[in-house]
């Protein structure tokens, strides 16, 4: 099935995988890395407008939400084991959906990688790409997010700082503050989330970028506080087919900052 072909029958659901929704070209949605992320949270902005245009599948990736100490995680240590883990979980998942072929949009250090170690262990099965804030290409962030101070106040700091205006977008922070913290003191939450950050000098290899044939658009908020521009730029310049839109007055969450913009740049990409 390409992501073309929409009209075959939809299995049952698949556990930390969000209902399906819409139809139309298969997209999968890989949500960002941040302490108590899932799937439904990251893509509320913009899931229902995505829908309209594409069939969209939204899994919890491996270490987060329904998928803290799911399988497939024992022993995971460094960013490009737990991608390339990632990368096998989305792989199953298309097989359990009978989908041959899919449009990706991966979203920061944990979607973003693991779209990127999908394109390179499996291109046959990505039609396009979308990768958000850099794909996790940038440096490993100097201390680990939030789990230094394991509180409400510091769960909130994390969050507003993946936003371009905290005011613009103040009750929202302090409701995924109060959701987020919950998630992030399950039991295995801490454990798996150290160890995403892990630096690691061997094991699995880096994807080296030159080597993906799929059209990738680079998406980076032109104020992005976790990663700069200039990581989205070497990406795209990179990629032998990659493109690079910055988005004017976005943060390093695009989807909310801007969902209008990023849904068009979104659909324009991947219908093209």
């Amino acid at each position: 099935m390409t992501p073309q072909e929409a009209g075959r029958s939809r299995p049952g659901p698949v556990r930390g995988t969000m209902p399906e929704e819409g139809a139309g070209p298969v997209l999968v949605l890989l949500h960002g890395g941040g302490p108590g992320v899932d799937a439904a949270s990251n893509w509320a902005a913009v899931r229902t407008r995505l829908s309209a245009r594409f069939r969209c599948l939204a899994p919890d990736l491996l270490g987060f939400g329904t998928q803290i100490g799911g399988d497939g995680t024992a022993g995971l240590r460094g960013p490009r084991a737990w991608a390339a883990a990632r990368a096998r979980q989305v792989l199953t998942l298309l097989d359990q959906h009978g989908l041959d072929r899919v449009h990706v949009v991966g979203n920061s250090a944990a979607g973003g990688a693991a779209a990127l170690a999908l394109l390179a262990a499996a291109p046959d099965r990505v039609g396009r790409a979308v990768l958000m804030g850099g794909a996790g290409t940038g440096p490993l962030p100097r201390t680990v997010p939030f789990y230094d101070e394991p509180t409400r106040t510091s769960m909130r700091a994390t969050l507003g700082r993946l936003v371009a205006d905290e005011s613009a977008h103040r009750d929202l922070l302090d409701d995924l503050a109060g959701v987020r913290l919950a998630r992030a003191l399950r039991p295995g939450a801490e454990e798996a989330f150290r160890s995403m950050f892990a630096e690691v000098t061997d094991g699995t290899p880096p994807v080296d970028p030159g080597t993906i044939a799929t059209p990738v658009l680079a998406l980076h908020g032109e104020r992005d506080r976790v990663q700069p521009v200039e990581v989205s730029e070497r990406l795209a310049a990179a990629l032998p087919h990659g493109r690079l839109e910055v988005v004017a007055g976005a943060g390093h969450w695009i989807h909310v900052d801007r969902p209008d913009e990023f849904c068009t740049l979104v659909g324009e990409f991947l219908s093209a």
